[in-house]
């Protein structure tokens, strides 16, 4: 009989996901947000991911032996609801409740799960509900896919599950030992998601442009050290200035946020608008350093001896995406190599819990190599979208689909790149793209100004041939998600300048061709045109949506843009009086 585990996430209401194994083989997994157009899906269940997860394998709620959700009641013996209560004294209904009602959430959870797997056709009576703590389904989607078989650090830091913000402890013939976890309200994810508010962006969505803001900045112009420290193993943020709740929150418009008004009376007023302007861009060189420091510090302090056995981590949560503190990491001669879960994010969750189950009941998980797991559509399917659609798409069919599309990239014009099934997490890795020749000047701020609608001051990506890796980049790593920035070869800075970053670096996708054989060719054909194998990737949504999913999706996003070029399989949709560039291939 075959192990069927689904992973459910969404606990902590937002980013719900489905994830589905089957004897260990990760066989689909989906964002909501994908299916909804919602993006984080705030308050929602996992309906439509857990539907598409079925359907993708063929098999009827009945057929799933267990339903594993990455939430789980929390011992009142244990120190995290206590510490929940102590550190939050000023607010003493919080801080009771934790201690009278911890697990009042995982429960309601838990009943919003019941109720979600009675829309899908479950029956409540027979299904098999298994809890992981969250930072557990973390460790496990970091540990039990990374494909390790030594002695592994794990690491893992987010803004909070249950109680817990950080965990430290090893894997090691697929069990995973905990070592230390830090407790709500000390979480470092916390404090530079409450910056990320202060700096005008949303918590859970603007981190990454905190990140993009920071090399512009001067991180030696601002002290922040008052915010967090690090001393004899605890991690202690300073609940005067972030992390609050209750009346300490700073209040604007009838939202509260993160952070306290003291924290204005420090740096001033909270950042308006789109301009990354001074003295908020030297606020987020401080934060990023700041946290870059603490990791590293509170990394070596714990896992420091197990790192320096084998040189093997593991790194999951939210605050795994941040992909400078990953470039300091992999650049330390202990380290060999480091595995970051891809949906580091909540949404990886539901993997996590999965993993954790099936090994537990003694199926080991295969090793994630690629996450391509979504949807997909035929070319049939796309017809029928274009048939449907209102803005009655001018389109046809092309051949050597690869060539044709080069050469338009290569005329400098961006294009839409619907292929093959849809990527797990945050990153647009070839399946729902918007890409171009990144030789080519211009074409960054042109999907700027025409698409994205994005800050100008963000970096767009490389994704690259593995052949060139070695050449284009500094640091020899495997990395096919886009969880590392590389600093970028001299040469290479003009060669593609479109991809280089304000500090000289790049945030990389390097791909092997059995994971992507056609966007693999549609880069080698760059490279016979332009010697270069590399090209921008930007993912295939407009700003504050979630990435496509459907073929209808990217022609509601296509007629919403100023795009010229959409590509969905072997479909090629253009704009009126656009060129079909018909002699090519």
């Amino acid at each position: 009989m075959a192990l069927t585990i689904l992973g459910l996430s969404g606990a902590l209401s937002h980013d719900p996901s489905a994830a589905l194994y089957i004897d260990g083989k990760l066989i689909a997994a989906a964002e909501e947000e994908r299916f909804v157009r919602d993006k984080h899906a705030k308050n929602r269940m996992p309906y439509e991911s857990a539907k598409f997860c079925l359907e993708q394998a063929g098999i009827k709620p009945s057929d799933v032996d267990v339903v594993a959700i990455p939430f789980a009641p929390i011992s009142l013996f244990g120190k995290a609801r206590w510490h929940y209560a102590k550190r939050y004294w000023y607010a003493p209904d919080r801080a009771l409740d934790a201690i009278l009602m911890g697990n009042r959430r995982y429960k309601r959870y838990r009943k919003k799960i019941v109720w979600c797997l009675e829309q899908l056709g479950f029956d409540a009576k027979k299904v098999k509900i298994e809890p992981v703590e969250h930072h557990l389904a973390h460790a496990s989607s970091a540990y039990h896919c990374s494909g390790f078989t030594e002695k592994t650090a794990i690491l893992g830091i987010d803004g909070k599950g249950e109680y817990a913000t950080t965990f430290f402890g090893w894997g090691e013939n697929g069990k995973i030992h905990k070592i230390k976890e830090f407790y709500d309200p000390d979480s470092l994810g916390g404090l530079y998601g409450a910056i990320t508010e202060y700096l005008g962006f949303e918590m859970l969505d603007g981190e990454f442009k905190v990140m993009g803001m920071a090399p512009y900045g001067d991180a030696a112009k601002y002290d922040f050290s008052r915010l967090a420290k690090f001393e004899n193993g605890e991690l202690i943020i300073n609940t005067d200035y972030a992390n609050v709740i209750g009346f300490r929150r700073y209040k604007e418009n009838g939202k509260g946020y993160y952070f306290s008004p003291k924290l204005i009376e420090w740096l001033g007023p909270k950042r308006q608008g789109d301009i990354a302007d001074d003295p908020y861009i030297h606020y987020a060189a401080s934060m990023q350093a700041l946290f870059e420091k603490l990791a590293l510090e509170m990394m070596d302090y714990y896992l420091g001896d197990i790192i320096r056995q084998t040189g093997k981590i593991a790194f999951a949560g939210g605050c795994a995406l941040n992909v400078k503190l990953n470039q300091k990491i992999i650049a330390r001669p202990e380290v060999k190599e480091l595995f970051v879960q891809p949906a580091s994010g909540d949404a990886g969750t539901a993997v996590g819990a999965a993993a954790y189950i099936s090994h537990k009941r003694g199926v080991p998980v295969e090793k994630m190599e690629h996450v391509y797991l979504g949807p997909s559509f035929s070319n049939e399917d796309v017809i029928a979208a274009c048939a449907k659609h209102p803005n009655k798409p001018v389109f046809k069919r092309i051949e050597n689909t690869p060539q044709r599309i080069a050469k338009i990239m290569v005329e400098g014009n961006p294009v839409a790149w619907f292929q093959g099934r849809m990527e797990f997490g945050p990153r647009a890795l070839g399946g729902r793209s918007i890409i171009g020749c990144p030789s080519v000047p211009g074409v960054a701020d042109r999907i700027n100004e025409q698409i994205k609608f994005r800050e100008r001051w963000r970096p767009f990506c490389p994704s690259m041939l593995d052949t060139v890796a070695s050449q284009m980049l500094k640091v020899d790593h495997p990395s096919p998600f886009m969880t590392f920035t590389f600093e970028v070869n001299e040469e290479w800075k003009t060669r593609v300048c479109e991809v280089v970053h304000e500090d000289g670096t790049s945030r990389a996708q390097v791909l092997e061709r059995r994971h992507n054989p056609r966007w693999y060719d549609l880069m080698k054909e760059l490279e016979n045109l332009t010697g270069n194998g590399v090209s921008l990737n930007t993912s295939l949504n407009r700003r504050g949506e979630p990435m496509i999913c459907s073929p209808t999706d990217a022609l509601n996003m296509f007629y919403g843009s100023d795009l010229q070029y959409l590509i969905m399989e072997d479909i090629l949709v253009v704009k009126d009086g656009v060129d079909w560039y018909d002699n090519v291939g």
